[in-house]
């Protein structure tokens, strides 16, 4: 018997969104990671883009637990001497409400060029509304908000 493998073409994509209102960052971030890959597809293959198309709304609405807000701190380097740089969460979602969450889903993705590619399916927009009703996105549930 032998085992099937998908051509690039041959795999179905589908666009998905998830309302990550009242949901924790991290839990948004892994479940849009797993739909990117296409984990969730009986076709899966590592080395291949099986994923969806992942639209989320409602970014500036997830929340993270503990003291998160004030202690999580993102970096980059400007690249000269003395140029690193740091950033608060709630300075980030004060600046660029979609970018923590964007940088969460990268993190989760494959560090490759597979992962680049993925980065390109997922559209982060921090209120409700989006331009994608074209593609006829299905809701994607990702269970109760916490505290609910």
């Amino acid at each position: 018997m032998k085992t099937y493998v998908p051509k690039l073409g041959q795999v179905e994509k589908k666009w998905l969104f998830i309302d990550a209102d009242g949901q924790v960052l991290g839990r948004v971030a892994a479940e849009a990671a797993k739909l990117l890959r296409g984990k969730h597809k009986p076709q899966y293959t590592p080395y291949l883009d099986c994923g969806d198309h992942v639209i989320i709304i409602n970014a500036t609405k997830a929340k993270l637990t503990g003291a998160k807000g004030t202690d999580k701190k993102y970096y980059h380097h400007s690249g000269y001497m003395g140029g690193m740089k740091e950033t608060s969460y709630n300075e980030m979602m004060r600046k660029h409400p979609t970018r923590a969450l964007m940088l969460a889903v990268k993190g989760m993705l494959p560090h490759n060029r597979l992962g680049r590619e993925l980065a390109r399916h997922v559209r982060i927009y921090p209120g409700a509304e989006h331009p994608h009703e074209a593609q006829n996105p299905q809701p994607h549930p990702l269970g109760t908000p916490t505290g609910a």
